[in-house]
């Protein structure tokens, strides 16, 4: 890395957390990697550089905020017992091989239901895209041009026209739904956290332009309930070709998430549709 950097705080083994793996494979939209090979991103109001130095991997935070980061990449899971048990199919632990160092972030609820509503029929690059837009608009300037995610009351109080900008088409409304029902407190992100999963789900689906897959990837990503397994086009090509016609992803338990990203970022990386 050739760019000084004020402050470098370790965070973990690189073999605890592949970055590219982690940032590239569909569960965020804001981070960024630059020449040097540093990701750049923000998280709970927090600009970040973090990068790979050796066997190390670094950033430039205050030791203060040590703890919200490793919190943030979920550095303080065990991810190698139930990885170990994701042998069957043999494709499922190719996939489990090759995703290893794989975390699954602990974002914040509203920002990951905001981003999953703009990502429903949309690429990674225009969802990116739309994103930064949004952030621009009606984030807080943190450091290096980086803006906070706005907070579900400002983008309440938005019309669809302040909302035009993003071009985010038909997915406008939804957002500000979305956001009037967080605002309002019909829906809470504790109570959804604490309640069985099927009940969550139901209660996400009631939500304007929440469908089935934007709910199970929000309780992934959004509450962090590792139990969801969000299924895409990715994932059922996969699933059609690779596992059995009768398989249920609830046999993998309460880790099935991580067994998800693992398939989906191996099928995006290798497979030829």
């Amino acid at each position: 890395m050739d760019k000084e950097i004020k402050n470098k705080l370790f965070l973990a083994p690189a073999a605890q957390l592949d970055l590219v793996k982690t940032f590239e494979c569909g569960q965020c939209f804001r981070w960024e990697q630059d020449e040097s090979s540093v990701y750049k991103g923000v998280a709970h109001g927090k600009a970040l550089s973090i990068w790979r130095d050796g066997e190390g991997i670094f950033c430039d935070a205050p030791e203060s905020d040590l703890s919200i980061w490793r919190n943030y990449l979920d550095l303080e899971t065990d991810y190698d017992c139930p990885a170990a048990v994701f042998t069957e199919p043999e494709y499922l632990k190719t996939c489990a091989e090759y995703g290893k160092g794989i975390r699954i972030l602990r974002q914040e609820p509203w920002e990951a239901l905001c981003s999953f509503i703009i990502s429903q029929c949309n690429n990674i690059p225009r969802i990116k895209q739309i994103i930064g837009t949004l952030c621009r608009l009606y984030g807080e300037k943190l450091d290096d041009g980086i803006y906070s995610f706005p907070d579900a009351r400002t983008i309440a109080a938005l019309s669809e026209s302040e909302l035009a900008p993003l071009r985010c088409g038909y997915r406008a409304p939804y957002i500000l739904s979305a956001a009037r029902a967080v605002c309002e407190g019909s829906l809470d992100f504790d109570a959804l956290a604490a309640m069985p999963a099927d009940d969550a789900f139901t209660e996400l689906k009631r939500l304007q332009g929440v469908g089935s897959k934007v709910a199970s990837c929000f309780m992934l990503y959004g509450l962090h309930r590792m139990d969801s397994f969000p299924i895409d086009t990715w994932m059922k090509k996969a699933l059609d070709r690779h596992f059995p016609k009768d398989y249920d992803p609830a046999v993998l338990g309460s880790f099935a998430g991580l067994a998800q990203q693992y398939i989906f970022f191996y099928a995006r990386t290798n497979e030829e549709w």
